[in-house]
């Protein structure tokens, strides 16, 4: 078997980080690129859902959604890079150690990020982390519309629980800074915020200037 993981919602301050390992017999990996598999964000949201099931038929997935609230307490302790790093451990807990893993390395310097990761799995499988990943590799491709598909339909879920449209909950999206300047105070909102994020504090300041 060969495995590739992804993540979606790394950079957003609203809802969860969702990473996805995906694998595959190396013999049909081709049959990805024949579906149109490639990475999630050079998709439209109707083309990676047409792409699940087919993915999903083809794959071994499995999933692992970060919360905000896990986020915000883990960075107690540990950066987002460790985060991740922990999550992928938990992710091959259960894969072969004569297996390959091609993951998207969000480090820089992509050993680094092997490093981390052998820090939470010991022994681990052979592991390849590059700088986007998912434009070299169709199943770390595979995974990163599994994880992205996953994450909308989280973000959507949310929306209907705090009753406002957030739009993608991205530090970068006007709309979900703006939305966070009105309502992050509102209890129902709080669980779903990432409160170590640089956007939280800039808004705390601002507050506390307005005083």
């Amino acid at each position: 078997m060969i495995y590739g993981i992804d993540e979606a919602g790394r950079g957003c301050v609203i809802g969860p980080l969702v990473m996805c390992r995906a694998g595959i017999d190396p013999k049909k990996e081709k049959e990805l690129l024949k579906l149109g598999v490639k990475d999630s964000k050079k998709l439209s949201a109707k083309q990676r859902e047409a792409l699940e099931g087919p993915v999903r038929e083809l794959c071994d997935i499995r999933t692992h959604h970060l919360s905000a609230e896990d986020i915000t307490k883990g960075m107690d302790s540990l950066n987002l890079n460790d985060i991740e790093a922990q999550t992928i451990g938990l992710l091959l807990s259960d894969a072969p150690l004569d297996s390959q893993v091609f993951i998207d390395s969000p480090d820089n310097i992509p050993i680094k990020f092997s490093e981390r990761i052998k820090r939470f799995l010991s022994p681990a499988p052979y592991l390849v982390c590059e700088n986007k990943a998912e434009d070299r590799y169709p199943i770390v491709a595979a995974a990163s519309i599994i994880a992205k598909v996953e994450r909308d339909r989280e973000i959507e879920r949310i929306k209907k629980v705090v009753g406002h449209d957030f739009n993608s909950g991205y530090t970068s999206d006007p709309i979900t800074t703006a939305y966070l300047a009105s309502h992050s105070q509102e209890e129902v909102v709080r669980p779903f915020i990432r409160w170590k994020w640089a956007t939280m504090e800039k808004l705390r300041q601002k507050r506390m200037s307005d005083f």
